[in-house]
């Protein structure tokens, strides 16, 4: 099947140094040809806002447009975008780069310049995600708008969603509801990843990490905890549809007892930090279908083997099965699904010290496969020190139709054999020398963390 990747490094940043990890990605529903990436990537001028990536071809092409408020030395902290269904409109959470402030902001037209629209501010937060979506009640369309963000007010169970009714008209923190998730007595904390999946006919799944302990030497014992709201999240008592047989409370644990290295560099994976890997999807054809992935430790009380695991439930998140082989050494897990039902899979691995970003998609519970490895690299260039994230600590692929939109952060060493299905570069790159340039196409610049788009399609 066709499948391109494009580093969206525009060419007037090719002196880019920096490590522009944890990329996100929405696609106008719309108009796919118009697109929005970001990563840790600061405004090149210095200015008071910071950059997103925009293109309108397709994502071959990209252009910086500094809009985002708070520039500070990486650009923003956290960074999540979505576009609602109709109308254009692009919704944002950060973590302010100067304040470090959640920020949930709007913008009507990601071509223009204009900053965006503030609509939240408030302290005490951590990783947003953003999901949105457009629906139609009595003749008039609204933006459902979700925030996923881990509220450190509300300790120890700061697992959190913030839910707009109409994300157009919002106008301030009482535009939003804010939902605690995790409702549990024994929680000591949850983990930052609060993750969203949303259907069409209202079903709305969530899924987060709750800790029940951590110790000293920086393990975590988590639960994997998936909620549902069958009516979109709005209205009284949301995310309460889907409870636990075991304690009758709300949200199904999907597995208990796990452990984990959290936010540890060393020993863990490679140059890169462990602990918040998370994806959740739920079957655009059929919401009782949901999907989700974590990783964890293995290895008892001094957890070792670091792996991906991948569950689906068949009926609305009451039971869960195995639906893929544990991948070892696997992080950065995301999980879509398209409008024909084809389930995608997107990770990172780390095999003989190189790490690997692959795609896998499926039709039958990944019984067979269609795998491609979108890039491979060695995983200790560029050294990264304690710079950390240095892939980060989150990717993401989303469906428009039958297609598959993704961004992935990776060494950016212009190697063809670093690009099984082929790559594009705008930024300067000589792929006979594996060499970067500079804007004056001569100055040589050492290898650094890019953020890569790849979109794949039906032949």
């Amino acid at each position: 099947m066709p499948i391109k990747v494009v580093n969206i490094i525009p060419k007037a940043l090719s002196g880019d140094r920096g490590l522009d990890s944890e990329p996100s990605l929405a696609v106008n529903p719309e108009n796919p040809k118009e697109m929005v990436a970001s990563a840790f990537t600061p405004d090149p001028m210095g200015g008071p806002f910071a950059p997103i990536f925009v293109s309108t071809d397709g994502g071959d092409t990209w252009v910086l447009n500094s809009v985002v408020p708070g520039n500070g030395g990486r650009g923003t902290g956290d960074i999540s975008v979505g576009f609602g269904g109709q109308g254009g409109r692009l919704y944002t959470g950060i973590l302010n780069g100067e304040t470090s402030d959640l920020q949930i902001l709007r913008m009507p037209d990601v071509t223009v310049p204009d900053p965006m629209d503030e609509i939240v501010d408030r302290s005490d937060e951590d990783q947003p995600w953003v999901v949105a979506t457009t629906v139609a009640a009595n003749g008039v369309s609204s933006d459902r708008v979700y925030v996923g963000n881990n509220d450190s007010s509300e300790e120890p169970r700061p697992a959190t969603v913030d839910v707009a009714s109409d994300g157009r008209t919002a106008a301030g923190q009482a535009g939003f509801e804010t939902v605690r998730l995790d409702r549990r007595g024994d929680t000591v904390h949850d983990g930052p990843p609060i993750r969203i999946a949303v259907h069409p006919d209202g079903s709305v799944y969530t899924a987060y990490q709750r800790w029940t302990e951590f110790s000293a030497t920086r393990i975590v014992t988590f639960d994997v905890v998936v909620t549902r709201d069958d009516k979109g999240g709005i209205g009284p008592n949301p995310f309460e549809d889907l409870l636990d047989p075991d304690d009758s409370e709300v949200g199904l644990r999907v597995v208990t007892g796990r452990k984990v290295r959290f936010n540890v560099q060393v020993p863990s994976l490679g140059q890169e930090r462990t602990g918040a890997d998370l994806a959740i999807a739920v079957d655009q054809t059929d919401s009782n279908s949901v999907w989700i992935a974590w990783c964890d430790n293995q290895g008892g009380a001094a957890p070792t083997d670091y792996v991906l695991h991948i569950r689906h439930s068949a009926d609305r998140g009451a039971t869960w099965a195995v639906a893929h082989p544990d991948i070892r050494n696997g992080k950065n897990p995301a999980l879509a699904v398209n409008s024909d039902g084809l389930v995608g899979l997107l990770y990172q691995q780390l095999e003989h010290n190189q790490w690997s970003t692959v795609l896998e998609l499926t039709r039958d519970l990944f019984q067979t496969t269609d795998r491609q490895v979108l890039h491979q690299a060695p995983g200790d260039v560029p050294p990264a020190g304690f710079n950390l994230p240095f892939l980060g600590d989150y990717l993401r692929m989303i469906t428009v139709g039958k297609d598959f939109y993704g961004i992935f952060s990776g060494n950016n060493t212009p190697d063809l054999a670093n690009f099984p299905v082929g790559v594009t570069y705008q930024r300067n790159a000589n792929f006979t020398t594996h060499q970067l340039l500079s804007t004056n196409s001569i100055t040589r610049v050492p290898p650094s963390i890019d953020p890569f788009f790849f979109h794949w399609w039906a032949a």
